[in-house]
């Protein structure tokens, strides 16, 4: 099983990564730390992105360790 999210990124991040939003696919289980991590291993340009962003799940601030489930907006 695997976990599809809908990430968005905003201002600098959006300008600096030339996109505003991807869908992703991760295993099941995975947390927002497991897609900053996705993300930066893609390198440049998203390896410019700090190790803990802030972030929000469905617009709701979330931590790092917050578990992600298929639909989540990120």
């Amino acid at each position: 099983m695997s976990v599809a999210v809908r990430t968005l990124f905003f201002a600098a991040y959006r300008d600096r990564l030339g996109v505003s939003e991807l869908s992703i696919d991760l295993p099941s289980g995975s947390t927002v730390a497991d897609l900053v991590n996705e993300l930066r291993g893609r390198g440049a340009p998203f390896d410019m992105l700090p190790e803990k962003p802030a972030v929000a799940i469905n617009q709701i601030y979330s931590f790092l360790d917050e578990p992600l489930t298929t639909g989540d907006e990120v």
